[in-house]
């Protein structure tokens, strides 16, 4: 499996996942859980939509976690956010394709514009047009543990996002193995950016939990898949598939304490 990471402060082939960022109600408490799951460092900012810190593996950036406003039900999730050389622009292709944008396109402080958008299915994800910044770090090398690795969506099935995400995104996508036997599925495509696979969409049919809904998924590479689900547990987590065997690894899905779902992946050597 091939990383899917970009660096959010660098251009990037638009399309391209280049951040993971989550909301939640409780900051601390998060910075906390993720710190002793993934061994991240924070540092505070931007700010544009509240309080928001950004996750480090040695130094460099690798997600970002920020605080839901008191007052507001959402529910505490992970989002990809696919790079754009025009932020206005992508919301005005994602509005025409009959998908929704709930925030923005809006500054992000001096380091970028952003939007929050849902597709035609209400999948959420975010758009991340970057600029320039002399500051920013530089992201963690692909595949370091603690870093985002591959992103994929889960919906009923893969149709309808095969015409969206392409026609917003100008995505090749392809009906191949991709991330599928890691989850069973047979429903699944991958998506391409210039021959090369970005992200994946998996179609689940029934087995799609009302509760949740179409989603994206966010996969973060450590050392041990046993040993990460086993600690997530010890923090007040819960795993929600239990460690398995994939041609691309070993792999898990948890949820944090807030209830936020994450897969992990320890890569076959």
């Amino acid at each position: 499996m091939e990383s899917a990471v970009r660096n959010p402060h660098a251009r990037q082939i638009p399309g391209t996942p280049c951040w993971a960022s989550l909301l939640v109600h409780e900051l601390t408490g998060s910075q906390e859980f993720y710190h002793e799951v993934f061994g991240w460092e924070f540092y505070s900012g931007p700010q544009h939509l509240g309080p928001y810190v950004r996750a480090m593996v040695d130094g460099r950036e690798v997600a970002g976690l920020g605080e839901i406003a008191p007052g507001r039900s959402l529910r505490a999730a992970w989002l990809p956010y696919m790079a754009s050389d025009d932020a206005d622009a992508t919301a005005g292709l994602i509005r025409e394709r009959g998908g929704t944008v709930a925030v923005g396109p809006l500054d992000a402080d001096d380091v970028g514009r952003l939007a929050i958008a849902a597709d035609t299915s209400g999948a959420t994800f975010g758009v991340w047009q970057t600029t320039p910044h002399p500051d920013g770090l530089n992201p963690a090398e692909e595949g370091v543990p603690g870093t985002p690795v591959w992103y994929e969506l889960v919906t009923r099935d893969s149709s309808t996002a095969a015409q969206f995400y392409p026609a917003v995104f100008g995505y090749e996508p392809a009906a191949e193995g991709g991330q599928a036997a890691a989850e069973g599925g047979t429903d699944y495509l991958t998506l391409h950016l210039e021959g090369k696979p970005v992200a994946g969409v998996q179609g689940v049919g029934r087995a799609l939990s009302p509760e949740r809904g179409p989603h994206w998924k966010t996969y973060f590479a450590v050392e041990d898949t046993d040993a990460t689900a086993r600690r997530v547990g010890e923090l007040g987590g819960r795993v929600v598939h239990a460690p398995r065997d994939s041609p691309h690894g070993r792999v898990a899905t948890a949820a944090d304490p807030e209830g936020a779902q994450f897969s992990v992946i320890a890569t076959a050597a």
